[in-house]
């Protein structure tokens, strides 16, 4: 396993330098891309069908009293946390800012984002410390709140967050169906990877083309256009009781969308800075998403029928779960409507391989080590599927909710610092992100004040959790170290989650609601 570590880093460092050289001006390069399976999965555990259904999954044996005492105990204000991650995603908005935006330093930008009929494509994320509009990371960033927020939604009403959090679901969903103008036509990306970041300044300062790029009825995106759907159907549960018309507008563009993924199917096209390595988990996922929006059991077979044939993929060890990779997601779905223990095994395979001696190895402080690049972001995610699957009643003996406590509370400074900008001791200064590193928008940004600037960035990136530690606990503050200080919507996403989970699963009233408000 010690080798196998090795030679992932080995591999790592060799694809940046050679990135390197083919994007030399860029201010960050793209990650390389994951597999769709776990690297250490060869295939053997999917030849199980004579296995007992019944199995449970195999646990260390916990003091459960004991356990909840410790977990109730905390240092840190979840409420606050909380708050303070739904006010990142506001830094990140495109277009005409809404009224309601928080964002002092940020102000109107990309108003003329459109696609190549004149469709009002403004709205939107910007992805990272970008300016790109990537939808394929941010529609699984849309999903993955509005399942935290579907599942945990106690957590947001105790902290005063529900109402936030819909406004900013809200801009994204309106975004999402904006690039939908058409049942056959999707928009995944607005803007030119090379312009955007070899340029360094604030968004409302941009001068460079943003190209649209769509799929329809000769340029597929299963993926892409799957994840949108899957994303507009949190919508539609999310909106049914309090708006019952934008819900079913939200589900019409779902709908369409899933119809889409299949009508043509394929790849979307971008093959460089989130590529996608399988699009039918994308798929599965969405009709998943679709049955727990209308109760349609075709949506629910279709996905088993999917999930079942072994070409597909989907049944294998998945290498994490992330923008790309839905597997987990949908094994754990999958459970949660059908029951099915042999779905149950292989998802307690992903999630047991996280643990402490299991698959992957762990810092010396704790945190578990899937990658270098983004290693925050792929211990938050996990533990938010693990928070998951202890809400869904998988979980008896708290062995994955307190694997994911310990996870979260690294990142939130049981490793000796905050790696959440603007929050808890020590917390990052330099977060790789453009419009914060910049001074008051009345002042010009220059290379010399923003990227070069050896002090803390200008503005405070309220909530953004930045990339984090390598193997060895090592982390410098250092915004043109964008491997281990940029920020991105999907970080947070799961980030996000896992502390609505955490906070909710404390049962303990008062204690979860926050005292802290970004509106005072």
């Amino acid at each position: 396993m010690k080798l196998g570590c090795i030679l992932a880093i080995v591999f790592l460092t060799i694809i940046t330098v050679s990135r390197c050289q083919v994007f030399e001006g860029y201010y960050e390069l793209p990650p390389p891309p994951n597999p769709a399976t776990d690297p250490t999965d060869d295939g053997s555990e999917d030849d199980d069908d004579d296995d007992d259904e019944s199995s449970p999954k195999e646990v260390r044996r916990v003091d459960n009293q004991a356990t909840l005492q410790r977990l109730r105990r905390s240092v840190y204000n979840y409420g606050e946390v909380l708050a303070s991650s739904i006010l990142f995603y506001e830094a990140q908005q495109s277009g005409k800012l809404p009224e309601w935006n928080r964002i002092a330093w940020r102000g109107d930008s990309a108003l003329n984002d459109k696609g190549d009929d004149g469709e009002d494509l403004t709205g939107g994320w910007y992805d990272a410390g970008d300016h790109m509009k990537f939808n394929f990371p941010m529609a699984y960033s849309a999903t993955v709140l509005g399942w935290g927020y579907i599942e945990f939604q106690d957590a947001y009403d105790i902290s005063n967050q529900s109402e936030t959090l819909k406004l900013n679901l809200k801009w994204i969903y309106d975004y999402l169906m904006k690039c939908h103008p058409q049942p056959n036509v999707y928009y995944y990306q607005v803007g030119h990877p090379g312009k955007d970041h070899s340029y360094w300044g604030r968004p409302e300062d941009m001068t460079m083309d943003r190209p649209s790029y769509k799929c329809n009825d000769t340029i597929p995106c299963s993926d892409a256009a799957a994840e949108a759907s899957a994303a507009l159907s949190t919508c539609a549960i999310i909106f049914k009781d309090s708006d019952p018309d934008y819900s079913a507008e939200c589900l019409r563009h779902a709908e369409e969308l899933r119809e889409f993924s299949t009508g043509v199917r394929g790849f979307y096209p971008d093959k460089v800075y989130y590529p996608s390595s399988l699009y039918w988990d994308e798929i599965c996922w969405a009709d998943l998403w679709l049955y727990q929006a209308t109760g349609t059991t075709s949506y629910l077979t279709d996905c088993q029928s999917i999930y079942n044939d072994k070409n597909k993929q989907l049944i294998s060890r998945a290498y994490a779960f992330d923008w790309d990779n839905k597997k987990t997601g949908v094994k754990l779905l999958l459970h949660k409507f059908t029951g099915n223990q042999k779905v149950l095994k292989k998802f307690n395979k992903y999630l047991s391989g996280w643990l402490p001696g299991e698959k992957l190895p762990y810092t010396p402080k704790g945190l578990v080590m899937r990658s270098v690049w983004g290693s925050n972001r792929y211990a938050a995610t996990t533990a938010a599927i693990a928070i998951l699957a202890n809400h869904y009643g998988l979980d008896p003996d708290l062995e994955y909710f307190t694997w994911a406590k310990g996870q979260i509370d690294y990142i939130l400074g049981d490793s000796g610092r905050s790696f959440v900008v603007g929050f808890g001791n020590n917390s990052p200064q330099q977060p790789h992100h453009r419009s914060s590193s910049c001074p008051n928008l009345e002042e010009k940004c220059t290379p010399s004040n923003s990227w070069k600037n050896t002090g803390p960035n200008h503005q405070v990136l309220t909530g953004a959790i930045v990339g984090g530690v390598d193997q060895n606990d090592y982390w410098l503050d250092d915004r043109q170290d964008y491997v281990k200080n940029e920020v991105a919507c999907d970080y947070n996403a799961g980030f996000q989650t896992a502390i609505a989970g955490r906070s909710e699963e404390r049962r303990v009233g008062k204690e979860c609601r926050s005292r802290w408000s970004p509106y005072h």
